[in-house]
């Protein structure tokens, strides 16, 4: 039953355009479990990825309304490691025709596991993701990548010089864009702070209090010039989506949420000119633009964007290099008010990685379809029909379109 490894992401061909659809999504209490991790009240113990991954699949059956035995397929993605398939299953209750690890962050596995819905391979997959940073005490960068910890290479090619972490990768992007478009970190200060108010909405967002931009300024660097609100969190939990056929999502409870397009895009060489002077620039536009033409929309078409906003700046960097405001004014169009509700294109709604939680490109898909089907509450976008989620990590992009099922 059980194997490992994700095979290659499906290409980005019209015809696979809505021939499946997630039908169910669940997640599990980051909020609580973060609050509860800081605490350490009397009794506490750190939560294990198998029971965060049984509540996020116990929610996302029961917001799907199927029976887990329709469950033929289980994929599973870990980060820094967790249970094996055989053993997760047997701690879900299920007993599916296939289980393998899919894979980790969201950068491929959902394409992959529509591959396999289209060919016939499975019929109804969970996908699940499940991680235990925080209270595992996980840290990044410095020293942490010295012991053969998993991290890109150049990590460990500029770590003499003290480039050794995802945020000084951010903060070497930042320094560019400043002195290119003449902003300072007070201008970049309003993009976290419209993702706090964002988060504000959301009763499962870990940092839900707004914060002002001279509380912003007088808040710690992380890497010069960004600030402690300009990075992502780092906290526990797991996503389970529920995905299958667009023909049998047709007969479900919910209305369905369609993939209607995705693409991938890679550094090949000189990540330093194509990271810090280009901002993945060419590699955000040609993976979205791919994405765009599958799905058969324009950018024109999208309503709605959660993007990887590990840090402010490269929130930023995806706002203008997906096309919804040119080279250089990303941080004016935030200021404008244009990435919050009534704007031109609502960003990170529910408050992202740097707000609501930090689950690798995975914790925003929930928000997506809960938008797509009308369920967004006071945070709802009108008339929405399409969304576009991307995971845009230091050396490649992974963009996907969400349509409005039938």
């Amino acid at each position: 039953m059980a194997d490992h490894g994700m095979t290659p992401m499906p290409p980005s061909l019209r015809e696979y355009s809505r021939k499946a659809s997630i039908v169910g999504v669940g997640e599990t209490d980051y909020a609580r479990d973060y609050a509860a991790e800081r605490k350490r009240p009397e009794g506490w113990e750190p939560p294990i990825i198998d029971d965060l991954c049984k509540l996020a699949f116990d929610r996302a059956v029961a917001d799907a309304g199927i029976d887990p035995g329709e469950i033929d397929a289980l994929a599973l993605h870990y980060t820094f490691g967790g249970p094996e398939p055989d053993e997760m299953v047997r701690h879900l209750g299920i007993a599916p025709e296939k289980a393998w690890v899919n894979g980790h962050i969201f950068a491929g596995p959902l394409p992959n596991i529509v591959g396999r819905i289209i060919s016939g391979e499975v019929k109804t997959v969970a996908m699940l993701f499940g991680i235990g940073n925080r209270s595992s005490g996980r840290q990044f960068g410095g020293n942490t990548y010295s012991a053969g910890m998993a991290g890109p290479a150049s990590y460990y090619y500029f770590h003499p010089w003290g480039w050794s972490s995802q945020a000084a990768h951010w903060a070497m992007m930042a320094q560019r864009y400043f002195a290119k478009f003449g902003k300072r970190e007070e201008d970049l200060g309003h993009v976290p702070m419209i993702v706090r108010q964002h988060a504000s909405t959301n009763d499962n967002a870990i940092m839900q209090k707004p914060f002002t931009i001279d509380e912003y300024m007088a808040s710690r660097y992380i890497v010069r010039p960004l600030h402690l609100y300009d990075i992502c969190l780092v906290n526990d939990g797991a996503v389970c989506l529920i995905v299958t056929s667009a023909e049998r999502a047709r007969d479900m409870p919910k209305a369905p949420v369609d993939i209607a397009g995705w693409s991938e895009s890679y550094i090949e060489q000189d990540k330093f000119r194509v990271m810090v002077e280009e901002r993945l620039r060419p590699q955000i536009q040609a993976a979205g633009n791919e994405a765009l033409a599958m799905a058969g929309l324009s950018v024109g078409d999208i309503g709605h964007f959660e993007g990887y906003d590990v840090a402010s700046i490269h929130l930023v960097n995806q706002i203008e290099g997906f096309g919804f405001t040119p080279d250089g004014t990303g941080i004016d169009f935030a200021i404008d008010g244009q990435i919050t509700l009534g704007g031109r294109i609502p960003t990170n709604i529910a408050g992202g990685n740097m707000s609501a939680n930090y689950m690798q490109g995975w914790g925003q898909v929930p928000e997506i379809v809960r938008q797509l089907r009308g369920e967004g509450g006071a945070r709802q976008i009108a008339g929405l029909n399409a969304s576009l989620s991307a995971m845009t990590q230091t050396d490649c992009v992974h963009p996907v379109i969400y349509t409005k099922g039938e």
